[in-house]
């Protein structure tokens, strides 16, 4: 009886049980977080107010997945036994996002007589007004860069041959001089030929479409003042469009021959270095060195050359509320021809390329009078490499080394300050891992201020940066712990929440990040040393590098 019981029981189970796990399945599976935003739409009435939007939270493992897609790191060991390394990650709030960025290792030649060593060179871009001019510069900058420094160190009259541009720039960079003193052993000599290759680069991208326009008018046609239609020319919509959009620029260039690092910038990105400092009780501080300037219209050094550029009666229009022309940003940039080029050339170029095809440029900036307003000519900044060649291992070391170099984009600027970013990098490279209160990383690792630099930042951003919470030291890719404590650090709510928000919403709340971090390591033993930096209070062993 127990027996044949037992199968009515088991098929009735199934019976009953298969539909409701199909109803716990489907209907009553957990459903995801969500937080509300304000954001401002068309009401009925077809007038702008605020709304409230609801959002999908993601999960703190779908933010970790985020913050390290687009993480990378690389590591090289060059002369003398020196490891360099680099760390460069990004986080998107463009849609598609505007940053950019590149590097590239140009090698000496063996046979050069000249110090061994290399040109390190690292980039970042921070685009505006759509992606076309940084992801131009992407490609094209650091070539630029080297070929121009090339030509210099050999002839300036040096013709170009048919060979690629990187190609070029690595037979002639170190092809040796006939002076007795190389040119770029003067670091005037470079600092100008890098200004000259901004300066050149950006000239090419604004005059690309008058070159079109130029190469397909006839001198009847000139007379007549008939513009050609050049809509469908195969150049024409590439060319408008780097040209109109716009980019910053932060370069860096290390010329570890004649031990010499160069930072040129072009807006308002940033670059920091940390300088370790050690004292006598084997203690050590990280001085903050501010290698640029933020070229906007609220520093004054900007505004002060702004308006010795322009006429007198224009000393209180060329800079609104910060802005160039009450417009833009940044005061120095590739691209923007809006505020390079005449009135009356952007109506030519407007209907040679535009109109055909239905579309309008954005008119000018309504003060603008003389331009240009905006340039691309860089301020390059020079600190020498005095750690190089590294000491014997046997002698004592340095009591104060350049460690490490930050190059970010604005974005990351408007959440943390310099300060705050030598000492996450320095406490990352020594090791530190977990939660760390806000209030004890000074502590853990002490930071002193070197060169300041000046901030143009909105003072808007300045308040969103909050000195409560931790941080939090859980990401092998230094980059990306830049921008995991940028958005929110040891927070996690608010961590996902803004890691959540979609384009272009995430724009009223955060910027694009683009963030590339350069240090060295000795690696004349077998395995590269760990920068050895005590963490005050850390008294276990320190973590070995992954990256």
């Amino acid at each position: 009886m127990l027996r044949r019981a037992w199968k009515p029981i088991v098929g009735t189970t199934v019976l009953v049980g298969a539909p409701t796990y199909v109803y716990y399945r489907y209907y009553m599976k957990p459903t995801r977080e969500t937080f509300t935003i304000p954001v401002k739409a068309a009401g009925p009435d077809g007038k702008r107010q605020v709304v409230t939007h609801t959002i999908p939270l993601l999960t703190k493992d779908e933010v970790d997945v985020r913050l390290r897609e687009h993480a990378s790191a690389h590591s090289v060991m060059r002369h003398g036994g020196i490891v360099w390394k680099s760390a460069t990650a990004y986080l998107s709030s463009n849609d598609p996002i505007e940053d950019a960025n590149n590097s590239l290792l140009i090698e000496r030649d063996a046979s050069d007589t000249a110090p061994p060593g290399d040109y390190l060179f690292f980039a970042i871009m921070d685009g505006h007004a759509g992606p076309h001019t940084s992801r131009v510069l992407a490609d094209i900058l650091i070539p630029t860069v080297a070929m121009e420094l090339a030509q210099r160190i050999n002839d300036p009259k040096t013709a170009s041959s048919d060979t690629g541009l990187m190609q070029k720039a690595k037979s002639l960079l170190w092809r040796p001089s006939s002076s007795s003193t190389p040119y770029d052993s003067n670091s005037a000599n470079v600092a100008r030929a890098i200004e000259a290759a901004f300066t050149k680069l950006d000239e090419q991208i604004v005059n690309a479409p008058l070159e079109i326009l130029y190469h397909c008018i006839d001198s009847e046609a000139l007379k007549k003042k008939l513009i050609p239609d050049l809509s469908g020319h195969p150049l024409a919509a590439s060319s408008m469009r780097t040209a109109l959009s716009g980019s910053c620029a932060l370069l860096a260039m290390l010329d570890t021959s004649n031990r010499n690092m160069y930072v040129a910038c072009t807006g308002d990105s940033r670059a920091v270095a940390g300088v370790y400092e050690e004292a006598e009780d084997g203690k050590g501080v990280w001085r903050v060195e501010v290698l640029t300037e933020d070229q906007t219209g609220r520093n004054p050094n900007e505004l002060k050359r702004l308006q010795s550029e322009h006429p007198a009666d224009e000393a209180d229009v060329v800079v609104r509320n910060g802005r160039i022309l009450g417009g833009l940003e940044p005061s120095r940039a590739f691209g923007d021809a809006r505020y390079k080029w005449p009135r009356e050339v952007q109506e030519v170029l407007n209907k040679a390329f535009m109109e055909p095809k239905g579309e309008a440029m954005r008119p000018p900036p309504p003060a603008l009078k003389t331009p240009p307003y905006v340039i691309a000519t860089p301020v390059v900044t020079h600190r020498p490499l005095s750690f190089l060649p590294l000491p014997d291992p046997t002698a004592a070391k340095p009591k104060s080394a350049l460690r490490f170099l930050v190059l970010a984009t604005d974005g990351l600027w408007d959440e943390l300050s310099n300060e705050e970013v030598v000492a996450l990098v320095g406490g990352h490279l020594s090791g530190l891992r977990g939660t760390i209160p806000k209030a004890d990383l000074p502590t853990l690792v002490p930071t002193s201020v070197g060169a300041a630099g000046v901030d143009g930042k909105n003072k808007e951003h300045q308040q969103r940066q909050q000195k409560q919470g931790a941080w939090a030291f859980e990401d092998d890719n230094v980059g990306a712990h830049l921008i995991r404590n940028a958005l929110g650090g040891g927070d996690v709510m608010q961590l996902r929440k803004l890691a959540s928000i979609p384009a272009p919403y995430s724009r009223r709340f955060r910027d694009d990040i683009t963030v590339t971090v350069v240090w060295w390591e000795d690696g004349r033993e077998a395995q590269a040393e760990r920068v050895s930096i005590p963490v005050a209070g850390q008294g276990q062993e320190q973590a070995k590098a992954k990256l």
